[in-house]
């Protein structure tokens, strides 16, 4: 028997960064939209397990050892319930790599309810959210999808209503970023200056409940782009080409480095998708729409 758990990517529609905590992470408003690229992960019993594999783009990039997030939230959700973690965890890859859009995240979320699945653990809701929030501040949007506010350092949610479909193009770049180095270089801008508390925007969040792509390509905002940008200097010219090509919005999806472009409609977004490869500024080019479900069992 196996199970085998389809779970989206994420862009951030606004993402508010606070000063650093005592304990090294942020306060955030994070306005999480997930959206129809995926991942799959394949959970199959297999003694002296935890093991993980992958492939697909970019699969050469992703750790298969006790790092991975797949892994961990294995092991646990088989400590909490006092079993052994004898799994093969196969991830089908397809969200970026490294790209700000949570990719790691997702298979961490999609792990953990591929195992309470094929374990038939029982877990509620709230205790599986609960592990999710203990392996990263993005998973438990992974696992509940949709669109969400995340305050703290992320992992605290709440739904929000969207009055419609959001058009997206993605633009994967040349090399990846850590999110630790992202956050490490916002610090570094902003030092000697006073950081305000992050603040969702009401105008934004208006703007998902209408369905108005308009209004929201006018409030989207990432106060990461900066760091990202400083870091990688190149992804400027990416979010140059999409907004040459007529998209409503751009911006660093996250900490990037892959660069998120809001589109009229899906016409559009395949003709600034044929534009930015054209471009020369990047690896690739992705469309999807928002918002979609979180992590499901298929």
């Amino acid at each position: 028997m196996s199970v085998t758990v389809r779970v989206p990517a994420k862009v951030n529609v606004q993402l508010a960064v606070g000063a650093a905590r005592p304990d090294g992470f942020h306060d955030l408003a994070n306005v999480f939209l997930a959206v129809g690229l995926y991942d799959e992960v394949t959970a199959t019993p297999s003694p002296g397990g935890p093991r993980v594999t992958c492939d697909g783009p970019d699969a050469a990039q992703v750790p298969l050892d006790g790092t991975n997030l797949a892994v961990r939230a294995a092991i646990a959700l088989a400590e909490r319930y006092g079993r052994t973690p004898d799994v093969h965890l196969h991830i089908a890859k397809d969200i970026p790599v490294a790209g700000g859009m949570a990719g790691g995240s997702a298979d961490g979320a999609a792990a953990l309810l591929a195992c309470d699945t094929l374990w038939g653990t029982g877990a509620s809701r709230a205790e599986l959210l609960d592990i999710c929030a203990e392996l990263g501040s993005d998973v438990p949007f992974s696992l509940v999808g949709g669109a969400a506010l995340g305050t703290g350092r992320g992992e605290k949610l709440s739904p929000l209503d969207v009055g419609g479909t959001f058009h997206w193009v993605f633009a994967m770049a040349s090399r990846g970023l850590s999110t630790p180095a992202v956050f490490r270089e916002f610090d570094r801008l902003a030092e000697g200056r006073e950081i305000p508390e992050p603040v969702v925007s009401q105008e934004l969040l208006g703007a998902l409940a209408k369905g108005d792509a308009e209004a929201l390509a006018a409030t989207v905002s990432n106060d990461l782009q900066p760091a990202a940008l400083s870091l990688f200097p190149e992804l400027a010219d990416t979010l140059a080409a999409g907004r040459a090509a007529g998209a409503m919005a751009s911006l660093v999806s996250g900490s990037g480095p892959t660069t998120a472009f809001l589109a009229r409609g899906a016409e559009a977004a395949e003709a600034v998708a044929a534009a930015l490869r054209a471009s020369g500024t990047c690896r690739d080019v992705r469309t999807a729409w928002g918002p979609v479900p979180g992590a499901t069992v298929v």
